[in-house]
């Protein structure tokens, strides 16, 4: 859609950038937005928030001179509206248009690419280890990564290629030494900085469960079997194997107090079984899954935080602001986890949604198996995650 040449408006139209609109959103604000995207694209993936009203009118209703009554009808005159598009261009003519007719508009700089580049650090204040753990969150897709920093080292624990520079940024800025960078396992949603931080130096690590999958480069790098402790500082980050959302799924145990648990559990749902070996496999891996969680997960001690790889727009925060959770807590609110395996199995298998968006190219990338420059990749990786099984079949009362 943006790639279309639209003319300048008339009008002169105010942008808002996306650090902006997520402020407002999250401070409660209410907020109005008009997404000038094909329907399709609205209602794969879009800006959802408690207090956000969204109204989808596709651009195209608006390159005639006379707009017409029924399309205008949709679009409150008495507030503030925010016109949003995929990178910026059909948005600011929209909003100009709309301007010309008297609304009180703006439009999203860059669109959700720029949405999609909100990255944002939260401490997590119940982590009682050595040294400080932050969650990184990525409100477009819902991706959650972790950094955990003691006496001058670092490591990060699912980072995102998209942020490279910003991990060693952050490292820079806090005055410690970015030791490791470790992938959970071979992701579908995004691609992985795991190979783009060893280039500058930083000790990549994947699981080395997850190589027969035809990972190229692991030779390259440090593989994780199960029991494998990296030291941060005084901080201790240990591997746990725990296969079923993929064969080579492997959690991190970060100083015994929180459980980095990649795609296998969520705050709000377990992972889908379906997307190495697809529907023929799914059973198997659900049963695999089943046995990670009970044998492996839900064995440590109920005050034991989990941190997944992702959040859903339905997920609940904790008060500290991160998407983190006691296995305790979850056990009680989550009815899947008590579950005996025929039922979590028949559950599961029932009701998955529609699989990440070019996970395949996703997947080849990560094993090394083909090329995606830069821009590529941060194309490749735009939309909903959708690593998850259903939450409304999983979640508890």
């Amino acid at each position: 859609m943006d790639d279309m040449d639209f003319p300048t408006p008339d009008a002169s139209v105010e942008s808002i950038a996306p650090s902006e609109l997520k402020a407002r959103i999250d401070g409660g604000e209410a907020v109005t937005l008009l997404d000038a995207r094909m329907e399709s694209d609205y209602e794969e993936w879009r800006i959802d928030g408690e207090n956000v009203e969204s109204i989808n009118v596709p651009y195209f209703e608006f390159l005639d001179e006379e707009i017409d009554e029924d399309v205008l009808a949709r679009i409150p005159d008495d507030r503030e509206v925010t016109v949003l598009c995929a990178k910026g261009g059909a948005s600011e003519f929209v909003a100009g248009a709309l301007k010309d007719r008297g609304y009180d508009v703006n439009h999203l700089e860059d669109g959700m690419n720029g949405w999609a580049r909100i990255y944002e650090a939260v401490e997590v204040e119940r982590y009682d280890g050595s040294g400080t753990l932050v969650q990184y969150q990525r409100p477009s897709s819902g991706c959650l990564g972790y950094l955990v920093y003691d006496d001058g080292e670092a490591a990060v624990i699912d980072p995102l290629r998209a942020f490279t520079d910003r991990y060693l940024e952050d490292a820079d800025e806090l005055g410690v030494d970015l030791k490791y960078a470790i992938d959970t396992h071979v992701h579908a949603d995004h691609i992985s900085g795991v190979r783009t931080l060893d280039a500058e130096g930083v000790e990549g690590v994947v699981p080395e469960a997850a190589v027969d999958r035809g990972v190229t480069y692991a030779d390259e790098l440090t593989l994780a079997a199960d029991g494998d402790e990296f030291r941060v500082g005084d901080a201790t980050v240990e591997t746990v194997s725990t296969p079923g959302h993929t064969s080579g799924m492997t959690s991190y145990l970060i100083d015994g107090e929180l459980l980095a648990t990649g795609d296998g559990l969520f705050v709000e749902s377990v992972a889908r079984p379906d997307l190495e070996e697809g529907d023929e496999g799914a059973e198997d891996a659900a049963k695999q899954l089943y046995e990670s969680l009970q044998e492996r997960v839900l064995a440590l001690p109920d005050d034991t935080l989990v941190g997944g790889a992702h959040f859903s727009d339905s997920a609940v925060p904790a008060e500290d602001g991160t998407y983190t959770a006691p296995i305790g807590e979850l056990r009680e609110t989550m009815a899947a986890l008590t579950m005996d395996e025929d039922e979590f199995v028949e559950l599961i298998l029932s009701d998955m949604p529609p699989r990440p968006a070019n996970y395949e190219d996703i997947i080849a990338t990560n094993l090394g198996q083909q090329e995606a420059d830069d821009e590529e990749a941060f194309e490749l990786e735009l939309g909903p995650n959708n690593c998850a099984a259903s939450q409304e079949s999983l979640a508890g009362d």
